[in-house]
């Protein structure tokens, strides 16, 4: 009878041993069949895309992420932060597919960092403020001047030296007609503005038209609405040139998720700004004037561009011949934006 029993209790313990391994096995299997589904969702893997900077210039790589856009295209999109010269870099080297920024990327195209223009995105985004009544009005009364930036070589710099330069005030260091003080912190520029340490900075929206309705500072360059600017992509797509000719179905997959964005901030603004609200991509403490800026930005689908009559090309061209006007280019316009510019075929 004991023998009987050991070998019951022998059975029964190796019964539960099986079982216990099987259902583990089968939960791992589970789990690694899970992780093999979803990598082949995701035909061009997991792209980092370095596009934060706390603007509500990125809507469109935002709104691509939160609604599935770039998956749609089978890309596992991740969205990080990352300063002017590490885009750069990475671009050069295939590191990331894309970015956006404004022409800050020129001078090194042109010194033959092998890095594309694609496309434009919007018009508008940066300000340049000063404190409420100050007698600085024009690009000249602030010859001899601090102005704030997030970055040296960042877009609110390049956006307030073409606009400076145009105005008569050098922005080349070793004229010292300006002094621009880096800041990476929106709030702590605005803050030496009010405390008089400088003398006007140039904000990236939402936070520079929230401190000018704060009654706190005057604007007296709106990217949106400055003849340098009006109407004009200030802000374009900018894409690794090893990337595009080795894998151009990455980039036009990109592009298609993109614009599939646009489309959709334009038919929903108060949503998009929900949307990068929520997924706090922006500081956002007013929304009825985020709205209205994600409207004044006018993203558009490709149907309304061809309405619209944009033309990145022709803005690239006209923005290449005004850097060249002050030194910042040296190239011939033509033959700097036929090596700068690439059209993507949508359809690879």
């Amino acid at each position: 009878m004991k023998a009987n029993y050991k070998i019951y209790l022998t059975a029964l313990l190796a019964f539960g041993f099986a079982f216990v391994v099987g259902a583990c096995g089968g939960e791992n299997s589970d789990k690694q069949t899970a992780k093999q589904t979803e990598k082949s969702q995701f035909k061009f893997g997991t792209l980092e895309l370095p596009i934060l900077d706390g603007s509500l210039c990125g809507a469109p790589f935002y709104v691509a992420k939160e609604k599935g856009f770039f998956a749609e295209e089978g890309i596992d999109a991740r969205l990080i932060a990352a300063d002017g010269e590490t885009r750069k870099l990475g671009l050069s080297k295939g590191t990331y597919a894309l970015t956006n920024s404004d022409f800050q990327f020129f001078q090194a195209i042109e010194n033959g960092v092998d890095i594309k223009i694609v496309d434009g995105i919007h018009i508008g985004c940066i300000k340049v403020l000063v404190k409420k009544g100050s007698p600085y009005k024009t690009a000249a009364d602030l010859k001899g001047k601090k102005i704030a930036v997030d970055e040296i070589g960042g877009t609110p710099h390049q956006a307030a030296s073409l606009w400076l330069s145009l105005g008569g005030v050098s922005t080349k260091p070793e004229d010292n007609q300006v002094q621009f003080l880096p800041y990476a912190d929106g709030n702590l520029a605005l803050e030496a503005l009010e405390q008089g340490q400088i003398d006007a900075a140039a904000i990236w929206d939402p936070l520079a038209s929230a401190y000018e309705k704060s009654g706190k500072a005057d604007v007296i360059m709106d990217v949106a609405k400055d003849p340098v600017f009006d109407g004009r992509y200030c802000c374009f797509i900018y894409v690794s040139a090893k990337i595009l000719k080795e894998e151009p179905a990455k980039i036009a997959a990109l592009l298609r998720a993109i614009h599939k964005a646009e489309a959709w901030i334009a038919e929903h603004p108060e949503e998009t700004v929900d949307i990068i609200a929520e997924g706090k991509y922006s500081e956002i403490e007013d929304k009825p004037l985020a709205v209205e800026l994600i409207k004044s930005y006018v993203y558009t689908s490709l149907e309304q561009r061809k309405t619209l009559g944009r033309d990145v090309k022709g803005d690239l061209r006209y923005f290449s011949e005004q850097l060249k006007k002050i030194g910042y280019l040296t190239q011939d316009p033509d033959q700097f934006v036929a090596n700068l510019y690439e059209e993507v075929d949508l359809n690879k």
